[in-house]
């Protein structure tokens, strides 16, 4: 659990926001086959949900990227079935950080379009470019503005990539960031 900031240091923390992060089978992006939502008030992690997802195909070219495949996800729920336990998490969010955020957008619209679902209607905050922003770091891979800031990471697992981006905003948020 991520501790506080301190209430004595002027924040422009946000009161809530959520980090997501997917992993996909194809280069399909309504192939979503695991998500990792983590939802941060007052500067904190308050709840972290990891859910596989069974794509509508079976074929998985990224098992080597993220250790997936479809044995793993065969009797998982569809996306709908999912979404309709994780689209809660998003109500009173300020933003949803992701890193790479046009790719996590995209894969959530997809999926939502497939179902016709609604998506959620608050804009994506990019970590990629908050790094950039408030420690100009490159490069800027997950992987690399972990090791920066001292973020556990177990790359490409999806709940670990979403807690990773949620720290990001929060360490950002102590260093006086806001969303624009």
């Amino acid at each position: 659990m991520t501790q506080p900031l301190d209430p004595t240091t002027p924040t422009t923390a946000p009161k809530k926001f959520v980090a997501l992060d997917f992993e996909t089978a194809t280069g399909r992006r309504d192939s979503a086959c695991a998500v990792g939502v983590v939802v941060v008030e007052d500067g904190c992690i308050t709840h972290s949900v990891h859910r596989l997802i069974r794509p509508p195909k079976r074929w998985f070219s990224f098992t080597w990227l993220h250790g997936l495949d479809w044995k793993q996800v065969r009797d998982a729920p569809a996306f709908d079935a999912v979404w309709r336990d994780l689209a809660p998490l998003f109500d009173g969010a300020d933003f949803v950080a992701a890193h790479s955020a046009s790719f996590d957008r995209s894969v959530l619209t997809a999926c939502c379009n497939r179902h016709g679902l609604a998506t959620p209607p608050q804009p994506f905050v990019c970590t990629v470019k908050v790094a950039r922003e408030v420690w100009n770091f490159y490069p800027t891979k997950l992987s690399d503005v972990c090791a920066h800031l001292d973020i556990p990471l177990n790359h490409h697992q999806a709940l670990s990539d979403a807690e990773a981006c949620a720290r990001i905003v929060i360490a950002a948020s102590a260093k006086g960031w806001r969303p624009a």
